[in-house]
């Protein structure tokens, strides 16, 4: 979630006593909303973490990078940087690799 927009007038005397607090409270209130979506069902923790690292920004879903599933042994063909657009097989994604 991105930080509340300010104008440019500068913020009310105080404002740098109560900074703190609410930036401490947007913080619980974002890992409480990962871990409620996460218990519920919405969220798939497994490719938020694949979303953390390098190179799985733009990943559809845990299967198109699981080898196994493969005849070849090799990643699914939504994960070769796009030449030509080919819908994957698995999850209908036309390219994730980004």
């Amino acid at each position: 979630m991105p930080k509340v927009k300010r104008s440019r007038k500068p913020p009310p005397d105080g404002w740098e006593l109560i900074e703190p607090t609410l930036d401490e409270l947007d913080q619980k209130m974002r890992e409480e909303l990962y871990e409620y979506c996460i218990k519920e069902g919405y969220a798939d923790k497994n490719l938020i973490a694949k979303w953390k690292k390098q190179g799985y920004e733009n990943l559809c879903c845990l299967r198109c990078i699981q080898t196994r599933d493969t005849n070849f042994g090799t990643n699914c063909i939504c994960r070769v940087p796009k030449s030509k657009i080919i819908e994957c097989t698995h999850c209908g994604c036309r390219g994730c690799s980004g």
